[in-house]
């Protein structure tokens, strides 16, 4: 049996400003097998609207998690 969390695809945009963290996360999208699972991790907090928009848009099911004042955590899967 495969560990969950060695499914993730980790995609560090820490430091980085919008657009960069969607823009990131789309590339990995791109690139990766069907049903993969990302954490996108965030430090802008206008990439929040982003990523969040996105995911709906594309139907990926997205959870944020605040890590500190300034990082955010997105677990990002197809549904």
């Amino acid at each position: 049996m495969s560990d969950a969390k060695a499914t993730f695809i980790e995609i560090d945009a820490i430091g980085k400003p919008c657009p960069m963290p969607l823009l990131m996360l789309k590339r990995a999208i791109k690139s990766a097998p069907a049903q993969q699972k990302f954490c996108l991790k965030a430090s802008d907090p206008n990439s929040e609207i982003d990523i969040l928009r996105y995911c709906q848009m594309q139907q990926l099911n997205c959870q944020t998690i605040r890590i500190t004042e300034h990082e955010l955590h997105y677990i990002i899967e197809s549904e």
